[in-house]
């Protein structure tokens, strides 16, 4: 599951771009993008999946997903007969950090801003009010134009800086740092894990992936993602086994080897330890909320 690389989707003449879809479905493969993007659901409902974290997703969503981190929206696929083909309703902004000048988002006035775009970098997903009033103002903005829409975007980023709301999404951080091989590595690391957790991944192969020692890489991912190897992976392991149980008629046998343990106690125990629930009790109000 290798990320595509989405480049220039700011034309040059423009600081922020709109971009409204009506479609049967989402795009379908994992991407990503140097642009920041603030994402508003219309219509539509599935899973999307963002750095190494798989979440569900409705309609009247709100993300924002920050610079180069690796992303898909999935939607529920419709074979209803009397479908219009228009499953999907969202609208979209891009911009990049530096979209309005280098330093703008450096001024003393803007350091909630600042705030927000860092942590935009493992995807946030907003709740409560902030979510109701940003989609208002989102809908109202794309009736603007010029300095006018300026306003309005500043004003929607002012409420999420602000907005207590929130959710992060990724464990891992995807923001570019200065050090290029860096941020490289994170995401050769995360790609390797996304295309391969389904089975045993010893730290010996992450060496070489790293091209580290086994001991270099084991303290720089701790040092990077705050949470060691094996607790990620499992993490990784347990968000698909949450699809597969919310989305697939898979018996909890099957998804934990299909997620990759082989031993079921070691998956109960790593679910219920992740989720807070145990895999009988997820799935039972997984079925329980789409009755």
């Amino acid at each position: 599951m290798k990320p595509l690389l989405f480049r220039n989707l700011i034309a040059e003449n423009e600081s922020i771009h709109i971009q409204e879809d009506v479609l049967a479905h989402f795009y379908d493969f994992l991407h990503y993008h140097p642009e920041l993007q603030l994402t508003v659901i219309l219509k539509s409902s599935g899973e999307l999946i963002i750095g190494d974290k798989i979440c569900s997703f409705e309609e009247g969503d709100v993300f924002l997903l920050g610079s180069g981190i690796p992303h898909v929206f999935r939607d529920k696929k419709s074979d209803d007969e009397f479908s219009d083909g228009k499953n999907v309703h969202a609208i979209s902004i891009y911009f990049k950090s530096n979209s309005f000048g280098v330093d703008f988002f450096n001024l003393p006035e803007n350091y909630l801003m600042k705030e927000l775009l860092q942590k935009s970098s493992r995807g946030i997903k907003f709740n409560g009010k902030t979510k109701e009033q940003t989609l208002k103002n989102i809908l109202n903005l794309k009736k603007k134009k010029d300095f006018e829409l300026l306003i309005a975007f500043f004003d929607t980023l002012n409420i999420l800086a602000k907005s207590r709301e929130f959710e992060s999404l990724s464990s891992i951080n995807f923001t570019d740092t200065k050090d290029g091989s860096e941020s490289k590595r994170i995401q050769d690391i995360y790609r390797y894990v996304m295309t391969n957790f389904s089975r045993e991944i010893s730290l010996e192969e992450m060496s070489e992936i790293s091209k580290m020692s086994v001991t270099s890489f084991c303290r720089f991912f701790k040092q990077r993602t705050r949470k060691t190897f094996t607790m990620f992976i499992n993490e990784v392991r347990i968000g698909h086994a949450c699809k597969e149980l919310l989305y697939n008629n898979y018996n909890i046998n099957e998804v934990a080897y299909r997620c990759g343990f082989n031993n079921i106690s070691n998956f109960n125990r790593q679910f219920k330890g992740i989720t807070g629930l145990t895999p009988s009790e997820y799935a039972r109000k997984a079925m329980k909320s789409d009755s």
